[in-house]
């Protein structure tokens, strides 16, 4: 099972290393004042996310068998493995962070002239994937100069305790499963219970305040340039917040148990 193990731990990094580097995306459009041009671009990220998701849901489940067959199968030390994989790779897309602001304020001022991405794609030439290296940007950084930029300390709070419901909510489902053998059935497919409690949270309390930072960067020029460390704030609270996923993921188990049992 260790090569499957490392399928997944690379799997995972790619989901959350993608998913953090939106904000790059963000930043970028804001940069350009082409929010809407580098909205579209985040389809790219959702494709790639998607795509590894698609290969690592199933190896993941297939850890749960395994353990059923194997008493002696270390089945909550691989979940656990795999959770520092999202941390892991929510870290990488920090200190990615400036270089692929670089890159996508490039991509989007292409992919205004192209009009599509196919086009876009089909235009790319080796030259031009050379070139990519004078964007490397190696990231800066100062606690001092990101100590919270007028971000409320809930928003941050919150933004962590979100970002642990999302990262441990289909591992909860496939530990549940485990833990109870008579449900494993339903229990694997309850991911949605730990999900839903933070689509909520993301849908009231987050995107609104998200989408007002970035507003204000919009029509305020002092509040542009601080957007790239506001940006940086939010990554590193996803940072901590998938550290947190590993004590929520024994609770969220129990709790996806009971809800079954009751169903």
């Amino acid at each position: 099972m260790t090569n499957n193990l490392i399928i997944v731990f690379i799997m995972t990094m790619i989901i959350h290393t993608t998913e953090t580097l939106s904000y790059a995306v963000r930043l970028a459009g804001v940069r350009l004042n082409k929010i809407a041009v580098a909205l579209s671009l985040t389809g790219i990220i959702v494709l790639v996310s998607r795509t590894a998701n698609l290969i690592q849901a199933p190896l993941t489940a297939k850890f749960v068998d395994y353990a059923k067959h194997h008493a002696t199968f270390q089945l909550l030390t691989y979940l656990r493995f795999i959770l520092l994989a999202s941390s892991i790779g929510t870290l990488f897309a920090i200190i990615l962070f400036p270089t692929f602001v670089n890159l996508f304020g490039r991509l989007i001022a292409k992919l205004e002239i192209a009009g599509s991405l196919p086009k876009l794609i089909t235009s790319v030439t080796i030259g031009q994937l050379k070139n990519t290296k004078y964007y490397l940007k190696a990231p800066k950084l100062n606690l001092k100069r990101f100590r919270y930029l007028g971000i409320p300390k809930k928003f941050i709070l919150l933004s962590m305790i979100v970002t642990s419901f999302y990262t441990v909510g289909v591992l909860a489902s496939l530990y549940a499963a485990h833990i109870y053998p008579q449900f494993s059935t339903t229990a694997s497919q309850a991911s949605g219970l730990i999900n839903g409690i933070a689509t909520i949270l993301l849908t009231i309390f987050i995107d609104p305040q998200l989408g007002l930072i970035t507003d204000k960067a919009l029509s305020d020029e002092t509040h542009r340039d601080r957007l790239g460390k506001i940006y940086v704030v939010l990554m590193t609270a996803r940072f901590f917040g998938t550290m947190l996923a590993q004590f929520v993921l024994i609770p969220a188990a129990y709790f996806i148990g009971y809800i079954v049992k009751m169903i």
